[in-house]
């Protein structure tokens, strides 16, 4: 094995933590991947892994060698795709996880264009609005709508989405229309959430965000479901204008307390690393931040 292989198997086993993992994505035996391992550290002649029978811990060592790994191995993929992509259409498999609402509403009506232009690239979709592991799950791309990253995410950014707060004339012709947001407390909420328990929701008081706790007479992990609940009059949700968007134009749905809407939400590109990104992830994200600022 060359210096740039073992570089490369060092740093995926690295990355999922497990000889038997790695094996399995190379589709060889654990021992080989262990044997490989061993070599590398006695060529090196230091330890960089401590390996028990049910986890691996990097060295003070290994951490050092993994970084340089990583730096050494983005400048080979950089300068080998810089001469590449000049003669080379974009080509292969691509896996994107994407939240089912927006993935629907947004991405795949854009799916026929982007194949017709780069006809070469499959795409697998994987709509989920759970936080994946991108590495751990093999994912090449997730697209998520959140209020901030977390500082270890490596992402660009392709727009953003409004929260509107909405129910139904009919709800608000029978309990009124709030005022303010505290007044939500005496109101029917819908709330979103992917566990049994109530998040608050923010809204703009006064120049800052804050957060307004209220009873959720209903839940649900999709914001179509809670939008329709809304329209057939069970309470007040807030949503983001790609959901609420068809219930508002068709009347079934009206904004309130816009004057307290809260910050928008973005819509982003997260990244397995901050490695050199295969030429054809690169098309995409720029295809679909185009797409999506264009639909704006």
């Amino acid at each position: 094995m060359n210096r740039l292989d073992a570089m490369n198997l060092f740093v995926r086993v690295a990355d999922l933590g497990s000889f038997a993992a790695v094996a399995n994505q190379l589709g060889v035996a654990r021992s080989v991947v262990t044997r490989q391992i061993a070599a590398l550290e006695e060529h090196l002649g230091v330890k960089l892994m401590v390996r028990t029978t049910r986890r691996l811990t990097l060295t003070t060592a290994g951490t050092a060698y993994l970084d340089k790994c990583r730096t050494i191995l983005d400048l080979v993929e950089t300068a080998e795709a810089d001469v590449m992509e000049e003669r080379l259409t974009p080509r292969g498999n691509l896996r994107i996880s994407l939240p089912l609402s927006f993935g629907l509403r947004r991405i795949v009506p854009l799916l026929p264009a982007f194949q017709s232009t780069y006809p070469e690239i499959s795409l697998a979709l994987d709509f989920s609005d759970r936080h994946v592991n991108l590495i751990d799950e093999g994912i090449d791309l997730s697209i998520r709508i959140i209020a901030r990253l977390d500082p270890n995410d490596v992402a660009r950014r392709l727009g953003e989405s409004r929260l509107l707060t909405v129910a139904s004339p009919d709800y608000l012709s029978r309990h009124g229309r709030p005022a303010h947001p505290a007044e939500l407390s005496a109101h029917s909420c819908l709330g979103y959430s992917a566990k049994a328990n109530n998040r608050p929701l923010s809204f703009r008081i006064d120049g800052r965000m804050e957060n307004v706790h209220v009873p959720f007479r209903l839940q649900a992990n999709n914001g179509d479901a809670l939008a329709a609940a809304a329209a057939q009059g069970l309470g007040i949700t807030m949503q983001p204008d790609f959901i609420a968007a068809d219930g508002l134009a068709s009347g079934a749905l009206v904004t309130v307390l816009e004057d307290f809407e809260p910050a928008p939400l973005g819509i982003y590109a997260l990244l397995p690393s901050n490695r050199y990104l295969p030429h054809r992830v690169r098309v995409l994200i720029d295809f679909l931040a185009k797409a999506l600022a264009s639909a704006a």
